[in-house]
């Protein structure tokens, strides 16, 4: 391995003590293939097969904390029928040498009515083509026992950790955002009530850690920067941000499709996103980055940015399944940063991947872009 590269795989140590090997993360990826309960299928478990060996942490994909919240195909933490599924990700994970953080998620009014098991489609605040109903307060409180159910089942099998998906546009979001969520009662209304529900969530979340005494069990939140249309900004995360770091997490992650984007709204468009929350944060907890980082080098670079203290990526592990092997072995020339059909398999992708990109591809042959001219 090159020197250059050394940097990135120092250990980094959470503030509740728990050590991982280097400052490489594998970002939740969503390969739509999961069985009928939520299970591992064959080509799911060829897909994650040696993908994250050499990776410090690996976040599991998107996973269901109950069945109203199905969107897609994606793994499940409901009750005990969940544990065997949850075991086989662990022993997957630590077989690679990786810790796991399962990604705990509701997908609110985005979930498929044929895949939530007969459960109402809920959220916030119901829209007008009724596709989804608003939840009562009663529900809103259960949810929240959802969240921290779920996470009681991963710690029981053996995860290290979970993740709160707080970004994206899934339930916890629709919560903070302004122009989704229209309620008047202690979860909506004000800013401070539209942080009430992923707030309680951490707080829930903290008391399974406390009920069996695993001060080591990893507590992540995920959230987006900002998202206008859906009622909020920079101004708006950063203000959630303030509260965050005031909970007992072990690390926040950003959602961001480029590592060096800049500010829409709320902060100073001269500097980038992962800049401005760096500076916010403070140090008070240590800060994923991600976006669009598909070679060695612009992992590097990202990281020798100072803005994050670990980075996550997702593309390139997609396309390279070996991709620690590739940085360590001097062959980060050959890391792959676009899909080549002609490698297919060696990617391994699930069906419904492979589909998306036939898909992407019919799209670009059938509906060019027109050439620029300068």
């Amino acid at each position: 391995m090159k020197k250059k590269y050394e940097v990135l795989f120092k250990p980094y140590t959470f503030n509740n003590g728990v050590e991982i090997k280097n400052r490489l993360v594998v970002a939740p990826l969503t390969i739509y293939d999961s069985g009928k309960n939520g299970e591992l299928t064959p080509t799911a478990r060829n897909f994650w097969r040696d993908r994250f060996r050499g990776f410090g942490m690996y976040i599991m994909p998107f996973t269901n904390v109950a069945p109203s919240g199905i969107g897609f195909e994606s793994p499940n933490a409901f009750d005990e029928s969940s544990l065997a599924t949850l075991q086989e990700y662990v022993k997957i994970a630590h077989e690679q040498g990786a810790k796991i953080v399962m990604q705990l998620a509701h997908s609110g009014y985005k979930a498929k009515k044929w895949m939530t098991k007969g459960h109402p489609v809920v959220s916030p605040t119901g829209d007008s083509r009724g596709h989804a109903r608003t939840m009562t307060g009663t529900e809103v409180k259960q949810m929240v026992a959802n969240f921290a159910n779920a996470a009681e089942l991963g710690l029981r099998a053996g995860m290290d950790g979970v993740e709160i998906q707080g970004s994206n546009g899934w339930l916890i979001e629709q919560f903070f955002a302004g122009n989704i969520n229209h309620r008047n009662d202690e979860w909506g209304g004000s800013f401070a009530g539209r942080l009430k529900f992923p707030l309680a969530i951490i707080d829930a979340i903290d008391e399974v850690r406390k009920k069996y005494n695993r001060p080591d069990f990893i507590i992540g939140y995920r959230f987006s920067p900002e998202r206008p249309r859906q009622g909020f900004t920079m101004e708006d995360t950063l203000s959630l941000v303030d509260e965050l770091v005031k909970k007992p997490l072990q690390y926040l992650h950003i959602s961001l499709l480029g590592f060096y984007s800049h500010p829409r709204r709320g902060a100073d468009k001269k500097l980038t996103r992962m800049q401005v929350y760096h500076e916010r944060i403070s140090g008070k907890l240590p800060l994923i980055g991600v976006g669009s980082l598909k070679t060695a080098d612009q992992i590097l670079e990202a990281y020798n940015t100072g803005w994050a203290d670990l980075i996550a990526v997702g593309w390139a592990v997609m396309l390279n399944p070996n991709l620690i092997d590739l940085i360590k072995n001097d062959h980060e020339d050959q890391i792959e940063t676009s899909f080549n059909w002609k490698h297919a398999a060696h990617y391994r992708y699930t069906p419904a991947m492979l589909q998306a990109e036939h898909d992407h591809l019919d799209m670009a042959i059938h509906n060019p872009r027109p050439v620029r001219k300068n």
